[in-house]
């Protein structure tokens, strides 16, 4: 008879805690906006990436691609060096798109990687810090037609770095 008074008293309770819930879930809802606003303006600053290319390059020529990590946070951070121009061409870490939607074929190596990364595989960065690396895309990505060309990070969760941006060139003859 007692497991009985338990199991019903905690049906009670589950029942009231589900209604209580539901009556207020519109200013539940704005409460928890409000709340993920502020933790965005609160978020610690992090580690992050943005890339540069000229606005215009000669057929033939390099497709030189400057990539840079800043680190804005009070503390030192590190980030994974792979899918990022700071270790030689062994993965597709960019997508390359014409201005008609034609992707550029990746002819570069594709690296097989075990896991968990080494500890040589990481770059530190001091508080307030940058580092830069350039890649030739051309060396890589079969750049073959004259025209527009959009670059965009697509490997953020392997490195680990955000890249908002996307950049532009023109590949002119």
């Amino acid at each position: 008879m007692k497991n009985y008074k338990i199991l019903l008293s905690a049906a009670a309770l589950a029942l009231a805690s589900c209604g209580a819930g539901n009556s207020k879930s519109g200013n539940a809802d704005t409460t928890a906006n409000n709340a993920d606003t502020t933790a965005q303006q609160d978020a610690p600053k992090t580690i992050y990436a943005t890339m540069q290319i000229a606005d215009t390059v000669k057929m033939g020529e390099p497709v030189n691609l400057k990539f840079t990590v800043y680190n804005p946070a009070d503390t030192a951070s590190k980030f994974l060096k792979w899918h990022t121009p700071f270790e030689p061409p062994l993965s597709k870490y960019v997508d390359i798109k014409s201005e008609d939607g034609q992707e550029a074929s990746y002819k570069g190596a594709m690296a097989k990687r075990m896991m968990p990364p080494p500890a040589d595989s990481y770059i530190k960065l001091a508080p307030g810090d940058s580092i830069s690396a350039t890649a030739d895309l051309s060396k890589s990505y079969a750049i073959e037609k004259p025209g527009k060309y959009t670059v965009v990070y697509n490997s953020t969760g392997v490195s680990g770095l955000v890249v908002k941006d996307s950049v532009s060139f023109v590949y002119a003859q």
